[in-house]
Order: C-alpha cells, then structure tokens, then sequence
C-alpha cells in the first residue's frame, strides 16, 4: 500500500515560527487609509518585501534546511527556483554553514540571479521553456550528493511560508479574509493552515496572474491541471502546475482564485510605491492589485494581504510602472 502523503499542519507553523525566531525577520503589516478608503475595507498589508533577501520565501528554505539531518547537511544543498526561493536557499546554507547550488532558469531577472550568487551560491542555468526545472533538479542533486529543497512542495518549507500569516493575525486579531499570491501554492498553503486554524471562519483567497492560471483550473477541476509555461511579468508566478503536496492542502482551505492582469499588476506595484512608499516587484503586488481592481467581488470588513516580496532592480521596476503618455 502506498504511503500516505505527507501533510502539514498548526503546529508544524507554530514550531516553524519557533526556529525562525530570531533569525527570519518579523516584518511589518502596513495601513493605509487612502487604500481602505479605495476598496471600502480596513486593509493590513504584511511587508514581506522587507524580509531576509527581500521575499518571504527565506521562512521555507530556512525552516526546511535547519531540520537537515548534520551529516547531509554538510554535504550541501541543492534548489530549483526563479529567483526569490534560489536567494533564500543561498542564505540559508550560508547561515547553517553549507554550501548551495542553484538551478535557475537562463531569463530570471539579472538582480535575483546576482543576488543568489552574492549570497555565495553556484548558479547553474537552464531553458524554462524547453526543459523541466524539476527534473534536471533533482538529477542535479542526486550526482552531486546534494540535499534537494524545492521551492513549495515540501511540508517543512510549507511550514515556514506559513509564518507570514501567523505574525499577520497574531498583529491584527480576526480577519474577515486573506489575499495571498499563488505560484507552486507553498505561501497559500502555509498562510491557509495558520489562518483557519486560529480563525476558522476566514476566507483564504489566492491570487494568479491571468496567464498562469493553473491552481484556479485544477481547483475547478478537481484535479491538478497543465498549463502551457505562463508567459508574464509576474516571473515568481510562472508556473504551470501546482505542486503535488500543496494542491490537496488548498483544495481543502483555499476558497477561491482571482485573475488580475499584467497591467493591473503594474497597477498595484505603482501604488505600493505612490502611497505606501514600498517597492513590490510584479508577483509579490498580485493580491493588492486584484483588491484594487475589484477582483474578490464585495470586499469583506477586514482584509489580510501578504505583499509576498520587492525583488526588482531599479530598471525593470522604472521600465513597468514608466506611463506612456509621459515618454
């Protein structure tokens, strides 16, 4: 009989929260009475933007990486990511005192690919279009004796995501609901786990761009569902199959999915930054742009954001939010 697959679960995110202590930073929730004003809401924005290596993806890889057992941990590990995932595994291994080689795809963006090797990581590059990230991360692994850490579907990373929604909730009390980004659907299904469990009433609604809108398919369907390899600014975001152990978790927790467009995504990062003097790069501005673009129907009286991260250099961010009519 096969073994059950693994699930994760509040006090996983408790104990999470634990070994980060200390160590993740506890970033801000932020208010703006401009946007409440806009959506008709009170809004509390948890600024992972601010986080170790500038996303909220640090909690997962660390949280996972610390629980490596001291042998395999010396031997080094290994990660497969976009950009945000590949920094957090980077700093990870340098904060346990390992080493790391990450597989990133030839066109992530040139800051988090520098970061990532900053951080003292080997960087090996492949075609996200051509060829499967998952398997030539793991083949990776295997012939170099590495620890593989993917970037969402592992429990102890799950674990870590979720808390970002603990500290949320634990600063603001009750929330009618939770907007969260979904790539793989590690953050929702970490942010879903803590949330439900502390406010079992909350509706947990996850955000993809429009071209990547595999979770929204497979939660229709029933199913995990394929979509060609979305092709959108949100890059932390182009996905096109949720994960195997995150899909049954937000099956389970997530209410629904909204779409939000390109443009309304450079909507949202121009408003961070106008009136929250923040910078969000294009995944991590997802939720507030479908709050701001009336994606969720009638808002709920009190509403949780997690602004996932601001990992953009300055020229991409000033080449997205230039207005045309300005050139």
């Amino acid at each position: 009989m096969a073994a059950a697959a693994p699930t994760v679960t509040f006090a996983d995110v408790r104990e999470a929260a634990a070994r980060l202590e200390g160590i993740a930073h506890r970033t801000p929730v932020l208010t703006s009475r401009t946007l409440n004003s806009l959506v008709g809401a009170e809004v509390f924005i948890k600024a992972e933007n601010f986080q170790r290596i500038g996303a909220f993806k640090f909690r997962g890889a660390y949280n996972a990486a610390a629980q490596l057992p001291p042998d395999q941990l010396a031997k080094g590990i290994a990660a497969y990511s976009s950009g945000n995932h590949a920094q957090a595994v980077a700093l990870a291994a340098r904060e346990l005192g390992t080493t790391a080689v990450i597989l990133m795809p030839e066109d992530a963006p040139r800051s988090k690919r520098e970061a990532t090797a900053g951080y003292g990581a080997e960087v090996v590059t492949y075609d996200r279009y051509t060829q499967d990230r998952t398997a030539l991360g793991h083949a990776l692994a295997e012939d170099r004796g590495l620890a593989l850490i993917p970037p969402y579907d592992h429990p102890h990373v799950i674990a870590g995501q979720g808390t970002a929604a603990l500290e949320l909730l634990e600063e603001t009390g009750p929330l009618d609901a939770l907007l969260v980004p979904v790539g793989g659907g590690g953050l929702i299904a970490g942010s879903a786990t803590a949330a439900t469990a502390l406010h079992p009433g909350i509706r947990v609604i996850g955000v993809e761009p429009e071209a990547g809108d595999d979770t929204k398919r497979s939660l229709e369907a029933g199913t995990r569902v394929t979509v060609p390899v979305p092709r959108t600014i949100a890059d932390g975001q182009a996905l096109d199959t949720p994960g195997a152990l995150t899909f049954p978790l937000n099956q389970r927790l997530v209410e629904a999915i909204a779409l939000v467009s390109d443009a309304e995504i450079v909507t949202a990062m121009r408003f961070a930054f106008e009136r929250l003097k923040i910078v969000l790069e294009p995944s991590g501005a997802t939720p507030l742009a479908a709050l701001l673009a009336g994606r969720i129907g009638d808002p709920p009286r009190r509403i949780g954001v997690i602004a996932s991260g601001g990992n953009i250099d300055v020229d991409r961010f000033a080449a997205l939010t230039a207005r045309p009519d300005r050139g």
